[in-house]
């Protein structure tokens, strides 16, 4: 995250669609100085729509068919931002979000493909859409388990007899049937014929749906989707226990409500792919039309355009001229029939046969692999001559971000022991998680500071965490924050983005301390190398504040957030991370835990929060400040989906060795003991008597709590069984 080169302008890619998915790609191996890019995304991962009839057949697995925008954005040094777009304010060059505060941008590109939500009755209570496809895979999946299952019947209904319904419905009557299920699919069709297809071909794909049982239903005009059928106008009804729309594309309701140039709901563009009288603005994908050069809703289109996208993204950033792009007047067509065979129409000839859908296999695994096996992450080379040390140094894993680049507890140790002893009215100082003061009128406050380099390039995002890992220290203690000022360095960048930038951070940061009963009441700014952000904290409690050196002989120890953050930080770092682990883990990190600190901090003899020195290393500060040593119950630690497998596979954070070396454990081994965690949950010693009683009420305030193990009096050793 290093930033050599000031930002000057913001990028913004709406969606993460096709065309963006390629245009990450390469920015990532030529990107544009001073530019900063942001993509929005209402989830982590992309659905490929050249392998959905595939992944719905069962021939592809969910990870094959999703392409991960986590990777992509970390390739591109962008910063992904997960939500949904809702409008854009053209006056004031903003992105409207459903979930937070719009994104500014000078230039912009829309990429959020279409959708086949139908405007019938019943049909948005009882019927699905095929697009947009994340929406349907994940429907498909659950109903396929229970047709399975037999908890509902194998009916399946779908609106559109055009070539994607007609290739939907095959898939589904052979996974049903490959199942063990005897299926009822029908395909619903207005006209008097399936479409979208020549005379030939439509004859194979009739009789590829005749060999499969699929029913279909021609002139058949739709009145209702009930749960169990589909009524039709003068024809019986259809029973439909899944019904699946794919009648035509459809737009986003939110862009027939902006004031962009539009025809029938879809962006206007000019050949450069410009949206017609914008030039910050671009579209593309099946959510654009070109009037110059209508073409039909295909996924070849967005990738055919990509590259002029990205020409011209660069053109609109940095002045330069910009490319046209004619879209071919015909394309090849390769149709899944199912089962592994597919049929291939192009200028009226139409192929069916087992070898099409091999060769149709391969192209679309070459395209999803352009977007998965992404180059690793290139260290500037230092060459001539080197003090001593300096080449180790070099060769050891890149400095993580967030409590990994912590200085390590040994080294942390030495240097606070020459500061002078708590008097007056400190009551305690350096050695615990914050500094605790007597007040002159009754009671106590708590300070503490933490400041974290980035972890992503999002500056609200990081704000977030940045406070909720702040804040850890002031519930650790059992108080109430109080106040707060942010610490935030920003890379060297424009007046305007500066601007940007620091309004995101304060919003989000805001938003976690008035959740938590604190304000924020200030800071200091400046610009360095990265992004860094940190926050000085208070907070008051009437009673002596909880430390670590309260344990008592047979406490339990109960941790609230799962541990792992670190390795799944690092193996983002690397590009190894499966994204949905990434941003789940973000997700938990961004989360305060003041309800989780008001029921501890009743019961608690003892309270730390786990961050940068591992969970081992702060079970060991509890053991060594109150005399006691430790089991913790290997099965019972939970840990973030994929740091496991990330671990076992040899992926560490660069501050675990010295972890490692600063709390050993003598019996058993587990690396993510070590891994240091950000924003990391809060570690209670409770009376055992007790603990049952916590985590009631913990789960009743939606809260997570894990028993993961005991203490007993000893040393301020560890064993792990």
């Amino acid at each position: 995250m290093l930033n050599a080169v000031p930002y000057t302008r913001d990028l913004v890619l709406v969606g993460g669609g096709h065309a963006h998915a390629l245009v990450l790609r390469a920015w990532g191996m030529d990107w544009l100085a001073g530019a900063r890019v942001t993509v929005i995304n209402p989830g982590p991962t992309a659905p490929y729509t050249g392998m959905l009839p595939g992944h719905v057949a069962g021939h592809y697995g969910r990870d094959d068919l999703e392409i991960d925008l986590v990777r992509l954005c970390r390739h591109a040094g962008a910063r992904l931002i997960l939500d949904k777009a809702v409008g854009i304010d053209r006056d004031r060059r903003e992105v409207l979000l459903e979930g937070r505060e719009p994104v500014a941008y000078d230039v912009a590109s829309i990429d959020v493909g279409i959708t086949a939500e139908m405007d019938l009755p019943g049909f948005a209570a009882h019927g699905i859409g095929a697009k947009p496809l994340d929406k349907y895979a994940a429907r498909w999946r659950g109903f396929l388990a229970r047709a399975v299952a037999g908890e509902v019947a194998p009916d399946v209904a779908v609106i559109g007899g055009g070539v994607a319904g007609c290739e939907l419905a095959m898939a589904m009557a052979y996974a049903l049937r490959e199942a063990g299920v005897a299926p009822h699919v029908t395909v619903i069709e207005a006209g008097p014929q399936i479409s979208g297809m020549g005379a030939a071909a439509r004859r194979k794909i009739l009789a590829a749906m005749a060999e499969l049982g699929i029913e279909l239903r021609l002139e058949a005009r739709v009145m209702e989707v009930t749960a169990d059928c589909v009524v039709l106008a003068d024809q019986p009804a259809v029973p439909a226990a899944l019904c699946v729309g794919a009648a035509g594309a459809f737009p986003h309701d939110w862009i027939a409500q902006t004031d962009l140039p539009q025809r029938d709901g879809f962006i206007e563009v000019g050949p450069d792919l410009g949206v017609s009288g914008d030039a910050a603005l671009f579209a593309v994908g099946d959510c654009a039309v070109m009037p110059h050069a209508p073409r039909p809703k295909a996924g070849v289109f967005a990738v055919r355009a990509a590259p002029v996208l990205h020409h011209n993204l660069r053109a609109a950033l940095s002045g330069g001229r910009r490319k046209t792009w004619q879209p071919q007047k015909y394309y090849l067509k390769l149709i899944s029939l199912g089962s592994k065979s597919a049929m291939a129409e192009n200028f009226g000839v139409s192929v069916k046969a087992p070898l099409l859908w091999r060769w149709k296999d391969r192209i679309d695994r070459k395209f999803m692999d352009r977007l998965g096996d992404l180059p690793a992450m290139a260290r500037p080379a230092v060459t001539g001559e080197m003090a001593t040390g300096v080449h180790d140094m070099l060769a050891a894993k890149p400095l993580c971000g967030g409590c990994g680049a912590k200085v390590g507890r040994g080294v942390l140790s030495g240097a606070v022991k020459g500061i002078a002893a708590a008097q007056g009215d400190v009551v305690t100082g350096a050695g615990d998680d914050a500094a605790v003061l007597r007040q002159p009128g009754g009671g106590f406050q708590v300070i503490s500071t933490d400041h974290l380099r980035a972890l992503v390039e999002d500056p609200a995002q990081m704000a977030r965490i940045a406070a909720v890992h702040a804040l850890g220290d002031i519930w650790a203690m059992g108080a109430q924050p109080q106040v707060a000022l942010a610490q935030i360095v920003l890379p060297q960048m424009s007046a305007s983005l500066q601007e940007r930038s620091l309004a995101e951070v304060t919003r989000a940061a805001e938003a976690v301390m008035q959740a938590a009963g604190a304000q924020l009441v200030g800071g200091h700014t400046t610009m360095g190398a990265e992004l860094t952000i940190g926050f000085t904290v208070t907070g008051t409690r009437a009673q002596m504040p909880l430390t670590v050196s309260g344990a008592q002989e047979g406490d339990v120890l109960i941790l609230t957030r799962p541990i792992g953050s670190g390795v799944i930080l690092a193996a983002d770092m690397a590009g190894q991370a499966d994204g949905r682990d990434v941003a789940a883990a973000l997700a938990v990190m961004g989360q305060p835990q003041h309800r989780e600190a008001l029921v501890l901090a009743e019961v608690a003899n003892a309270m730390t929060d786990v961050t940068g020195f591992g969970l081992a290393g702060h079970v060991q500060a509890i053991c060594a400040a109150s005399g006691m040593d430790a089991v913790l119950w290997r099965d019972a630690v939970p840990v973030y989906a994929g740091a496991r497998g990330l671990s076992d596979a040899g992926v560490s954070s660069s501050l675990m060795p010295s972890n490692r070396a600063d709390a050993p454990v003598l019996e058993g081994d587990d690396p993510l003991l070590f891994d240091p965690q950000t924003a990391g949950g809060l570690l209670a010693a409770v009376p055992e008597g007790q603990v049952e009683a916590v985590l009631a009420e913990l789960a009743a305030q939606g809260c997570e709590g894990h028993k993961i193990g005991q203490l007993s009096r000893g040393s301020g050793n560890l064993t792990l069984r």
